[in-house]
């Protein structure tokens, strides 16, 4: 039985459920672990995702072999500099 591979989002969404489902304190001990244990090897994958896109974001800015940390302006958040 193979496994899709999950989006970074989809993984979040599960993560969030999880969570839901062990504060609710409706589930039997033993489903609370199984929950747990697949919220941790979700977590730890969403964790190397984020790695992955951090280095790639440090491999972008770099400029004559230094990296330079610029101001992000992010449109969506209504915060822009005028």
């Amino acid at each position: 039985m193979s496994r899709e591979k999950s989006t970074f989002e989809d993984d979040l969404k599960k993560l969030q459920k999880i969570v839901e489902e062990l504060s609710s304190g409706k589930i039997t001990l033993g489903e609370s672990l199984k929950k747990y244990e697949e919220g941790i090897r979700i977590a730890q994958s969403c964790s190397f995702t984020l790695g992955q896109a951090q280095r790639k974001v440090e491999q972008l800015m770099k400029k004559d072999g230094k990296l330079s940390l610029e101001k992000f302006d992010d449109p969506s958040s209504g915060t822009e500099e005028k």
